[in-house]
């Protein structure tokens, strides 16, 4: 085998198990998928409808345009084998304007390179970064929209590319109270080539509904939804589906599901309020020996 050959078969070696974490396809930059936000990732991963925060960015830019207040959330993403995710997102009004920002920067650590059996020739590491703006705004009663905007870098041994993103999406309240629609599409733009060949986005829609319900005699609250998910590109369907208690507006149980994937299915976690901290936890078990993946956030609210 040549060097380049011997590179570039790592290299597929590398994304395989990267991409198929999450689902087979024909698009690149698996990372852009994962969850964002430990509460989204135990509600099944149906951040379109149930994010109602700062990661509203990662999921449905429209659903800041409601969302009052300024707010910081930071993020530890441990994944399957070896793939860790550092984020943070912040949320401000600025003229009047809901703004957010987001970064993702994801690793995988130490990936041997083998031509023979034996020690590895030597070890690199493989990086992965986003970063994220946009805003949400009303344009009718009940309905409102909004964009961001994001940068996208990627690094494989010695070659690396870069590129743009945009995300689009929709919310409505309808008349009966606590039930709401969503819908966004995330992920559209393109990449340099990455050596010889250009990396292509993992574009997505999704849509769904959610509703809340408050029992005020008994301190709980209840929240449930599902929403529609294609990976255009890989022309895939999912359904994902969540479902939260919260009591007193200080504790809360999730659980969530995620169909027709090879190895992702059910998730669970659970969130704490203390004053204007927040903090929630997401496990997320994964098939075929992959192993779990934990999440965790941290917010404030100012």
């Amino acid at each position: 085998m040549t060097k380049n050959k011997i590179k570039i078969f790592f290299i597929v070696l590398l994304l395989s198990p990267f991409s198929f974490a999450q689902t087979k396809g024909n698009s690149g930059l698996s990372f852009l998928k994962f969850s964002f936000g430990a509460r989204n990732a135990a509600l099944g991963d149906a951040g379109a409808v149930f994010a109602n925060d700062v990661t509203s960015l990662f999921y449905n830019p429209a659903r800041l345009a409601n969302n009052g207040g300024a707010e910081a959330m930071f993020i530890h993403n441990s994944w399957v084998q070896g793939i860790r995710s550092e984020m943070a997102g912040a949320k401000a009004s600025l003229f009047g304007q809901p703004v957010a920002l987001g970064l993702n920067a994801t690793t995988i650590n130490d990936i041997e390179v083998r031509t023979q059996p034996g020690d590895p020739i030597t070890k690199f590491n493989a990086n992965y970064f986003s970063g994220s703006i946009g805003t949400g705004f009303n344009i009718a009663p009940r309905l409102d929209a909004g964009f961001s905007i994001k940068y996208l870098y990627e690094n494989i041994f010695v070659d690396e590319a870069n590129g743009w993103g945009l995300d689009l999406g929709l919310f409505y309240r309808t008349i009966i109270e606590g039930l709401d629609f969503s819908a966004s599409i995330r992920n559209i733009g393109s990449m340099n080539s990455l050596r010889n060949t250009d990396t292509k986005l993992p574009t997505e829609i999704r849509a769904g509904a959610s509703y809340q319900i408050e029992l005020q005699e008994s301190k709980l609250d209840f929240t449930a939804g599902g929403e529609f998910l294609r990976f255009t590109r890989d022309r895939e369907n999912h359904l994902n589906f969540g479902g939260e208690i919260t009591y007193a507006k200080t504790f809360s149980l999730r659980g969530g599901f995620q169909s027709n994937y090879q190895t992702k299915g059910i998730t669970a976690g659970m969130g704490l309020i203390w004053g204007n901290l927040i903090f929630d936890y997401a496990y997320m078990p994964f098939k075929l020996g992959l192993g779990n993946a934990n999440m965790f956030s941290v917010q404030f609210k100012f």
